[in-house]
């Protein structure tokens, strides 16, 4: 199970909340206890529904062997929690696992979680970071029948694996439902392996949908509040009619236990996936080649967009399927295949759902004026390739001292020379600008994380190549009364991004 102990970091109101809870919960007693009940506000009971999925559930035990000289094997489930002295003893006494034998190189590390069977010729379903870098994949069924797994596909980016036993008889299984269906405050189960008990039932509700937890591209969890703990990963998480309308992942804890916050991926992210797993045993997902960036109010203001909405492209992918189509740095992308991209973060799921070599029209805002620009998409995981061959080695820094220049909002600007190049370890991909060479303390600059050794491009999307043109640039802007001066900046590796400064 994927921990957020940090709870202050993850979500900066959560600590404030939860000081708030024990208050809160006295107030409400009282309040709920005039509420009208009805017999349709909750089940009787959830038995024949566990009754009816728990056979297609499973244990999933994956072990990795690897070599140790200096100590003794044993299992261990998630390492790294303030619980592992507990898990190990815990599953020592209920399995074999390790060598136990100081004098051996080698050891074994088991780490359990939960999965469900949607074919019963024998496919399995379960998390990717359940059974990551390991050697050998045991599926557990509740009648205790144990069978060897071989991992069909897995994708790290939606944290999903497909596995496949082979079995003499038709496995119970279960279906997918429809996650966009789900509403806040709807009854959910999930079933699963936590601390490696066996199977469990909890119950709970819908509390949240759309949750973005920055654990990959494509986060759109499902949260909800019925009890997920470490091993329920992998697991499903049920709707009232027996359908999988998630797969439990993750949960948000400051001590590793359920504290009635955990998310699950929703069924309507993973089918496609699975789907491209089991016909191809990985996936093909559509690639559009921009690297964009959120909006927010000063951007949004200075761009002339009149609201926040859409996604910022702060670069293309040379030869990339954008580039070729005409999209510029700085564009806005404001609608994808005829859907409307809200925030930034809709975008890379949009195109990835999209098939690859799909003529797709791309609604981009350009100084003001609206553009549809047909792109015929790409694949992600080609792109992905050529980024990674094209990566280069940053090479050492000399220590150089760069000329002084001239100095705008805060900040010391000089010329892209070799002297700069040399001091910063710029990388040649970066071709143009203005180099920062100094920043003050108290400067808006600093104030937006501006660093020396960043690469002033362009502002208000003009490019810039000498120190005099970003200062001719900021007083012009000054002089027509502008509030705000839209930056394009680069980090010496030559990532780009925009920065709203106010002058």
């Amino acid at each position: 199970m994927i921990l957020f102990r940090q709870v202050a970091s993850a979500f900066p109101r959560a600590r404030r909340i939860l000081a708030a809870g024990a208050m809160s919960s006295l107030l409400l007693w009282g309040f709920a206890e005039a509420l009208p009940a009805s017999a349709g506000d909750r089940p009787d009971s959830f038995a024949d529904l566990a009754a009816s999925v728990s056979d297609a559930v499973v244990n999933i035990s994956a072990t990795q062997t690897y070599e140790d000289k200096d100590s003794a094997g044993g299992p261990n489930v998630d390492p790294g929690t303030p619980f592992d002295n507990l898990f190990d003893e815990f599953l020592r006494r209920h399995q074999q696992g390790g060598d136990g034998d100081a004098g051996r190189h080698t050891r074994s590390s088991n780490s359990l979680g939960s999965g469900f069977v949607i074919d019963s010729s024998g496919i399995i379903i379960t998390n990717n970071h359940v059974i990551a870098d390991s050697n050998e994949v045991t599926v557990i069924f509740t009648d205790g029948t144990k069978l060897k797994a071989q991992v069909i596909g897995k994708d790290t980016k939606v944290d999903v694996a497909v596995l496949k036993v082979n079995t003499d008889h038709p496995l119970k299984a279960v279906k997918f439902g429809d996650s966009d269906k789900m509403r806040v405050g709807d009854w959910v189960i999930a079933v699963g392996n936590p601390f490696g008990l066996g199977g469990s039932v909890t119950a709970g509700i819908v509390s949240a949908r759309h949750r973005d937890i920055d654990s990959g591209p494509y986060d759109n969890f499902i949260q909800t509040d019925a009890a997920i703990n470490k091993g329920n990963s992998g697991g499903p998480l049920f709707d009232m009619d027996g359908e999988v309308i998630g797969i439990n992942t993750a949960i948000l804890s400051p001590s590793g236990g359920s504290i009635g916050i955990g998310f699950a991926t929703p069924s309507d992210t993973v089918i496609p996936v699975i789907d491209q797993l089991r016909k191809f045993g990985e996936t093909r997902r559509g690639w559009l080649g921009v690297r964009i960036q959120s909006i927010d109010d000063l951007i949004a203001e200075s761009l002339d967009l009149g609201k926040v909405r859409g996604a910022l492209v702060a670069g293309t992918d040379a030869g990339g399927p954008a580039a070729e189509a005409g999209i510029e740095t700085g564009d806005v992308i404001v609608k994808f295949d005829g859907v409307d991209v809200a925030e930034s973060h809709d975008l890379p799921k949009l195109v990835a759902s999209t098939p690859v070599g799909k003529d797709v029209a791309i609604v981009v805002v350009r100084k003001g004026q609206e553009l549809t620009k047909t792109v015929k998409l790409g694949r992600l995981e080609d792109g992905e390739q050529k980024a990674s061959l094209a990566a280069g080695d940053l090479g050492e820094s000399r220590k150089l001292v760069a000329p002084p220049g001239e100095k705008a909002l805060g900040m010391a600007l000089s010329s892209l020379d070799e002297t700069s190049r040399l001091k910063y370890a710029i990388k040649d991909s970066v071709t143009a600008g203005v180099v920062v060479t100094g920043v003050d303390s108290n400067s808006p600059a600093a104030q937006k994380n501006i660093l020396p050794g960043e690469v002033i491009l362009e502002v208000n999307q003009d490019p810039v190549r000498a120190p005099a043109d970003v200062a001719r640039k900021m007083r012009a802007l000054k002089g027509a009364g502008k509030k705000l001066a839209l930056l394009l900046v680069s980090t010496p590796q030559g990532e780009v991004r925009f920065v709203a400064i106010n002058l």
